[in-house]
């Protein structure tokens, strides 16, 4: 009989899977955004204002920001996980990644809607 010990965190097909519902959803709002801006006669501030006034599109923007947060943690967590062996290197980085990530999340927070 043949006995595997399995090893690892085995993220592998649930992050394979957010990491194209992500890219999908970056993909939709800037397309959404692109064909907006090329519809428009005229692009200046009152356009550019105007079009980030209405609560739907700071919501979407923020589903958008956050994609990229999370499509980014995924990346760059891999990256690390297979070219940095040491662990107490590794877990720094993780920490500082996470710690960048959510930082911007709460800056998009601060600019989409004021506060």
């Amino acid at each position: 009989m043949v006995s595997h010990i399995v090893v690892g965190a085995h993220y592998g097909l649930r992050d394979w899977l957010i990491q194209r519902i992500t890219a999908a959803v970056m993909a939709v709002c800037g397309l959404a955004l692109a064909g907006y801006l090329l519809l428009q006669p005229r692009l200046n501030y009152d356009v550019w204002t105007g079009l980030f006034s209405g609560q739907t599109v700071r919501t979407f923007t923020l589903l958008f920001l956050l994609s990229v947060f999370y499509h980014a943690w995924i990346g760059i967590r891999d990256i690390v996980m297979d070219y940095i062996k040491s662990a107490g290197i590794r877990l720094v980085m993780h920490v500082l990644v996470i710690l960048t990530l959510l930082l911007y999340a709460i800056w998009a927070v601060q600019i989409l809607w004021g506060m």
